[in-house]
């Protein structure tokens, strides 16, 4: 992906591979979504919408998001999740499908 430092491995990244290249670039973009669900859970929210949370950020900051993707919301959400696991009733996370 352009702008990304990722590995060539003569074939496309995975998401996976892609999200942790923009993660390493981004480091804010955690933060800003760290801070976005704990105010949201302070406010009295049950629940918390990950691509709800990205769009925030879109509308937020719509000049330095470039190349937030929608596919990084699940990973993303576990990230969270394992630096704060008393977010798990209000986080939702499903089954991976691939590596």
């Amino acid at each position: 992906m352009p702008g990304l430092d990722l590995p060539h491995h003569g074939v496309r990244p995975t998401i996976t591979e892609q999200f942790h290249a923009f993660d390493s670039q981004h480091p804010w973009v955690y933060r800003a979504l760290e801070q976005l669900v704990a105010a949201r859970l302070a406010t009295g929210a049950t629940r918390v919408g990950m691509k709800a949370l990205f769009e925030a950020l879109r509308w937020r900051h719509p000049h330095g998001v470039k190349g937030l993707n929608n596919n990084y919301t699940a990973l993303y959400a576990r990230r969270l999740l394992d630096a704060h696991p008393e977010w798990a009733c209000a986080i939702e996370v499903r089954r991976r499908r691939s590596p």
